[in-house]
C-alpha cells in the first residue's frame, strides 16, 4: 500500500513540475497535453487513495485484529502446561506414598496428597477440556474471518484498475493524434533525436 502511494504521488508530482515547465507557456498543444496528463494523475491519486483506506478498513485492521488474540492463546496454552506439570509433581507424589509401607504416617500423607492434588487435577481438567473444546472451533473459523477480507480486497483491486483503465483510456483519447500510428512515432521521434544529437554541444568529444 505503501508503494501504490508513493507511486501515484511520484506521477502527480511529474505532471506538476511539466506544469510549471516553460515550454507550457509557449506551446498551447503542448500545454493541453500536460494539462490532461495533470488532471489523469490527480484522478489516479485519489482512486489509488480510495483503495488504500479501503483495504486498510477491510483488510489490514482484520488480520492485526485476528493476529491481537494469538498472546492470549499463548498464555491459555502455557497455562494449561503449568497445571499439567503441577498436575503431574502431585500425581507422582500421591503414587510415591502409595508404593510404602501402609503405616499410620505414610497414610496420613497420603491422604494430604491427594487431597492436595484434588483440586490441581480438577483445574488442569478444566483447562485442558477449554483447549481441546475451543482450539478446533478458532483453528476452523478461519476461513470465515478471513474470507471478507479476501472479498474486500478482490472488489477494491477490481474497481481501481477498472477505473485506470477509463483514466487512460480518456487521456490516451485526449493525446492522441488520428493518422499517427506508433511506427510513425518511433520514426519522428527518432529524426528528432538525430537533430539533437547532431548539435555541437551534444556532440561526441
Amino acid at each position: 500500500m505503501e508503494n501504490f502511494s508513493t507511486m501515484s504521488k511520484s506521477a502527480v508530482k511529474i505532471s506538476l513540475d511539466l506544469l510549471s515547465n516553460p515550454l507550457c507557456e509557449q506551446d498551447q498543444d503542448f500545454l493541453n497535453m500536460v494539462t490532461a496528463l495533470d488532471t489523469a494523475m490527480k484522478r489516479m491519486d485519489a482512486f489509488n487513495q480510495e483503495k488504500v483506506n479501503q483495504i486498510q478498513k477491510t483488510v489490514i485492521e482484520p488480520l492485526k485484529k485476528f493476529g491481537s488474540v494469538f498472546p492470549s492463546l499463548n498464555m491459555a496454552v502455557k497455562r494449561r502446561e503449568q497445571a499439567l506439570q503441577d498436575y503431574r509433581r502431585l500425581q507422582a507424589k500421591v503414587e510415591k506414598y502409595e508404593e510404602k509401607e501402609k503405616t499410620g504416617p505414610v497414610l496420613a500423607k497420603l491422604h494430604q496428597a491427594r487431597e492436595e492434588l484434588r483440586p490441581v487435577r480438577d483445574d488442569f481438567e478444566a483447562k485442558n477440556k477449554q483447549l481441546l473444546d475451543e482450539m478446533p472451533r478458532f483453528y476452523n473459523s478461519r476461513l470465515d474471518y478471513f474470507q471478507p477480507s479476501f472479498e474486500s480486497l478482490i472488489r477494491a483491486q477490481v474497481v481501481y484498475y477498472s477505473e485506470m483503465h477509463k483514466i487512460f483510456g480518456d487521456l490516451t483519447q485526449q493525446l492522441d493524434q488520428p493518422g499517427h500510428p506508433d511506427e510513425q512515432r518511433e520514426q519522428e521521434n527518432e529524426a528528432k533525436l538525430s537533430e539533437l544529437r547532431a548539435l555541437s554541444i551534444v556532440a561526441d568529444d
